[in-house]
């Protein structure tokens, strides 16, 4: 892949420390993509201008974040016509709640796939598990993916049964 596919919009520089997970996931993945700063509410003709050349451009799906009213994934699904995946960022005054249920509740005709409050590294995974219904490379990288989280798990499943539950904790707590 040596175009972007997937773009990262966030509402607020404030945002990136959150939405760095799925940019990392992406990089992980080889999947190209770029990021960007648009506020649905301040620069709203620049994320107008943006959401409908981003097909033009290539673009299969775009991940967007933001806290408090959190306007900018749905404001972007209006005039993109493919996937967008909405990251609601933890607010100060509702912990996030806000901003999921802005997300979350799109009107009929106009989805935008929400992940949850600071799910950005489920966001990545997402628009992969998308991309990889039409890219073996991707659904085996996927596969893979997986199959060492098992792994992971089952290790400590293991570690746990052979060290008991509080010799356990006690490791973890250090």
């Amino acid at each position: 892949m040596n175009k972007v596919i997937v773009s990262v919009v966030v509402g607020s520089d404030s945002d990136l420390p959150v939405m760095k997970e799925a940019l990392d996931v992406l990089n992980d993945f080889g999947v190209e993509n770029e990021v960007l700063v648009l506020s649905a509410h301040r620069t709203f003709e620049a994320t107008r201008e943006y959401a409908m050349s981003a097909v033009e451009k290539g673009i299969k799906i775009i991940i967007a974040g933001a806290g408090g009213s959190a306007h900018l994934p749905g404001v972007i699904a209006a005039m993109f016509p493919l996937p967008v995946i909405g990251v609601p960022i933890k607010s100060k005054s509702l912990d996030g709640l806000d901003s999921l249920l802005s997300i979350v509740q799109m009107p009929p005709g106009i989805p935008v796939a929400t992940v949850g409050i600071n799910g950005a590294k489920n966001a990545a995974l997402l628009a992969i598990q998308i991309l990889a219904t039409n890219n073996n490379e991707l659904s085996i990288k996927l596969t893979e993916y997986r199959n060492k989280l098992k792994e992971s798990v089952l290790v400590k499943t293991e570690k746990l049964k052979t060290l008991g539950y509080k010799k356990y904790l006690s490791i973890l707590k250090k």
